[in-house]
């Protein structure tokens, strides 16, 4: 198109290109591509944070909650559920990580809200773990494999933005406490 063309037509749809952009599903834009990298990124550091790491596990969590693979776009569920006062976590659905995964690699973090002590859903890395005797506070299974499960305190607002969420929608039902 040459410049003597342009019609006002033109003008408006160049102008309105960036609104429709920002507008309606965003999951496959560049925006919400880098922020379901740079989240789980600021997460993992922030466990890397002794004040924020949660040492027990957090009571009343609904019975089900969000989880992801850092790095994949699917979204599941996990059952949770407490077997002698250890929380235990029950993947569902595909995607659970590779049986190649080994005793050093792939671990779960459960991510609560530090501002409404509300737990936002899991997230499961396929990284190194931290280092043993790290405070663990229970187990994430699936296919018949089992990683351990680690929880973190964030500032949620800060690390997922709602047009383009990390975990989905809040959790349904009440807050949870963490401790």
């Amino acid at each position: 198109m040459t410049l003597s063309r342009v019609t006002p037509f033109h003008v408006t749809l160049l102008c309105l290109t960036p609104l429709w952009s920002c507008s309606g599903d965003r999951s496959g834009s560049p925006t919400c591509g880098m922020a379901q990298l740079i989240g789980p990124s600021l997460i993992q550091d922030r466990l890397r944070q002794v004040p924020f790491v949660l040492t027990v596990a957090p009571r009343g969590l609904p019975g089900t909650l969000p989880i992801r693979v850092v790095g994949t776009r699917e979204q599941n569920t996990v059952l949770v559920s407490y077997t002698k006062g250890a929380l235990t976590m029950e993947h569902q659905g595909a995607g659970f990580p590779a049986g190649s995964v080994s005793d050093t690699t792939a671990y779960a973090v459960l991510v609560v809200d530090d501002s409404t002590q509300r737990a936002q859903g899991v997230l499961i890395y396929e990284s190194r773990r931290p280092p043993e005797g790290y405070p663990s506070i229970g187990a994430l299974s699936g296919d018949g494999r089992t990683i351990p499960l680690y929880g973190v305190r964030v500032d949620w607002a800060g690390v997922s933005n709602p047009k383009c969420p990390l975990l989905g929608a809040p959790p349904a039902g009440s807050p949870s406490s963490a401790q």
